[in-house]
């Protein structure tokens, strides 16, 4: 749209990039809007991944925008090449972020696309053209206080009218119904897909039968080409493509926190792992170098244990990192199994909620924003979800444990509960207390909740909480409480009769099998 020159600032002494709408289009009232828009939109973010917009106004009739210059290629042009699944996580980190910009400031860009991500010479990812955005929520000054869908120039991009590019379109909007930041999310996650299969996501003979794709099926399964392509990532893209918005992520910069956690584990390629384990051929004389130099260095190692082995070893320094910095109350660290998140509980606001924090650094992301109190999240076995209790209210005579995507999303419903439970090692089963008929159970169910069975039913008079299976999914343990007397249990998963293994009524506060 428009016509874009090279220019120089002569003030500021910077190359710039000049983008003019011919005088003879200012008369077609659809183009000037969307170039107003695309103008406006931009000029309210302030983000590296955003073109920067430095100036608008008119010239002998014909409307322009200054921006910053850029050099380099759409994506779209790097898509025709070669691109590792590493630097396309690098770019889809930098999208994210541009778009998690762009969102908090209450702007949807409605048509991202290859064509509208620019790569620089430096690899700095540029987010194009905000001719389609629209305005959720005025927060510049000026704007006008409305429920109208769009930006106010915008009229024709309401409800009902389909606007996009068909391939990378959400179904919302394909129906033409009300979007949000989620549709980005869509569109986010067609281009991923894109990126790592080197294949489009929804693509047919004509744009209907596109359309039509992206509301009734899934894109293919990831290629057998794709092996290298780390599986967390597979997910993530299915998870930017869900049908429904409220199955997707929630926000961009949920997405661009997980990206981050998985940009360290992409599986090396074939060729890689060829050129890794090709044999080292050693020369006679570097050999035998190498076996005297290994036997003095057993000399000095053996000679070094005998004189210090009757001196005190010198404890080494531990390192505390601090994780978090809210004003409330946090509890019930967990740590995922792959090692690289924590999850914990914080009370920011008198009500506890689930958070999650990268270990290696970054902003904690809550995960729970309802009115309810939680506590003990679990993770699962594959560090993608979690579980978590909600004690009982005034809805719910017993508490429930629910289970939330690591990424952010709706809670699901699994069970009633009297206390926390825990999921098996193996990620298949729960473990919980439930109240039946008068009497407290020991149960485990499948993950959805159903198959339910009794372990073991429990004695009346106490209090009991923190099932938790053991690693080989044998046992199952259990805290049993009375007033100034709690002691710990196991009970065989599979049923059986509870087994005390402390004697002593001492106070528990936590245990943890080994």
């Amino acid at each position: 749209m428009g016509e874009v020159y090279r220019a120089h600032d002569a003030r500021l002494g910077r190359d710039v990039a000049v983008k003019v709408l011919p005088s003879s289009f200012s008369s077609d009232s659809d183009r000037l809007r969307r170039f107003e828009q695309d103008a406006r939109a931009a000029g309210v973010l302030n983000h590296p991944n955003i073109l920067a917009i430095y100036d608008v106004g008119t010239h002998d009739g014909s409307p322009y925008v200054v921006s910053e210059l850029l050099e380099g290629e759409t994506l779209r042009n790097r898509l025709g090449g070669t691109s590792s699944s590493r630097k396309s996580v690098e770019y889809a980190i930098q999208i994210a972020q541009g778009l998690a910009a762009a969102h908090e400031k209450g702007i949807v860009h409605r048509d991202l696309k290859p064509e509208n991500l620019f790569i620089t010479r430096d690899g700095r990812v540029k987010i194009l053209d905000f001719g389609l955005a629209k305005l959720t929520e005025p927060q510049f000054a000026g704007a006008p206080q409305t429920d109208a869908p769009t930006v106010p120039l915008d009229a024709d991009t309401g409800p009902g009218v389909v606007m996009g590019t068909a391939g990378y379109m959400s179904p919302e909007q394909v129906r033409g119904q009300r979007v949000d930041h989620r549709s980005d999310v869509f569109s986010f996650g067609a281009i991923l897909y894109e990126m790592l299969t080197g294949r489009r996501a929804f693509h047919r003979e004509s744009a209907v039968e596109t359309l039509n794709s992206i509301l009734k099926e899934d894109p293919p399964e990831f290629p057998e080409t794709s092996r290298s392509i780390a599986p967390g990532l597979e997910r993530v893209v299915r998870h930017c493509l869900e049908k429904n918005p409220e199955e997707r992520f929630q926000s961009a910069r949920d997405l661009a926190f997980d990206l981050e956690a998985l940009s360290g584990v992409s599986v090396p390629s074939a060729a890689q792992a060829a050129v890794a384990l090709q044999p080292v051929r050693w020369k006679p004389v570097a050999l035998w170098s190498l076996a005297v130099l290994t036997v003095l260095m057993m000399g000095l190692a053996g000679w070094w244990a005998w004189d210090k082995s009757d001196r005190p070893s010198v404890p080494q320094p531990v390192r505390v990192n601090r994780l978090t910095d809210f004003a409330g109350l946090e509890e019930f660290p967990a740590i995922s199994p792959d090692g690289k998140s924590v999850a914990f509980t914080a009370d920011t606001d008198g009500r506890r909620q689930i958070w999650v924090r990268l270990l290696a650094g970054g902003a904690p992301l809550q995960l729970t924003r309802d009115p309810g109190d939680h506590q003990f999240p679990r993770w699962s076995n594959d560090s993608t979800s979690l579980i978590y209790y909600s004690p009982p209210t005034e809805a719910e005579s017993q508490g429930v444990i629910w289970e939330i995507s690591a990424y952010g999303g709706t809670p699901r419903r699994i069970a009633g509960s009297l206390a926390d439970g825990d999921l098996s090692h193996d990620g298949k089963q729960i473990a919980f207390l439930r109240f039946n008929n008068g009497q407290a159970e020991v149960v485990t169910s499948a993950r959805d909740g159903s198959n339910l069975r009794i372990v073991t039913p429990l004695v009346t008079g106490f209090i009991y909480r923190h099932l938790r299976w053991s690693p080989d999914g044998k046992w199952i343990g259990f805290q049993r409480d009375r007033v100034f007397e709690d002691d710990l249990f196991i009970v065989p998963a599979g049923g059986g009769e509870p087994r005390q293994i402390t004697q002593d009524g001492n106070l528990l506060s936590g245990y943890a099998w080994l």
